[in-house]
């Protein structure tokens, strides 16, 4: 195999993972990103914790999806993960809570 037939499988596996990610992001309540790897969860429980002097974060994830490129099951029922590096999470806003405004009544 080839260094150039290596990339273009890296490149197709990305590919193949993006539009998974795009096919299962609405079954899902929060992205979250540590400094190793991207979630999509349902629940999240984010605890800031210290011990000698030292602040690290506990996180917890119930029904999460993960974003690697390796995994063969990506679909996980519980996720742990402790880091000292720091943790975002956001919600995300669901479709049907936008609400468009009304078109104005222009007399016709």
């Amino acid at each position: 195999m080839s260094a150039e037939d290596l990339e273009n499988y890296e490149t197709d596996m990305e590919l193949q993972l993006y539009r998974e990610y795009r096919d299962v992001v609405g079954l899902f309540s929060y992205v979250v990103e540590t400094e190793r790897r991207f979630y999509l969860a349902n629940h999240v429980d984010l605890q800031a914790r210290s011990a000698d002097g030292e602040v690290y974060f506990d996180l917890n994830l119930q029904d999460a999806w993960v974003w690697d490129v390796y995994r063969s099951a990506r679909f996980v029922k519980n996720v742990r993960v402790i880091t000292f590096k720091d943790v975002n999470v956001e919600e995300l806003s669901k479709n049907d809570d936008l609400e468009l405004p009304k078109a104005p009544d222009l007399g016709n």
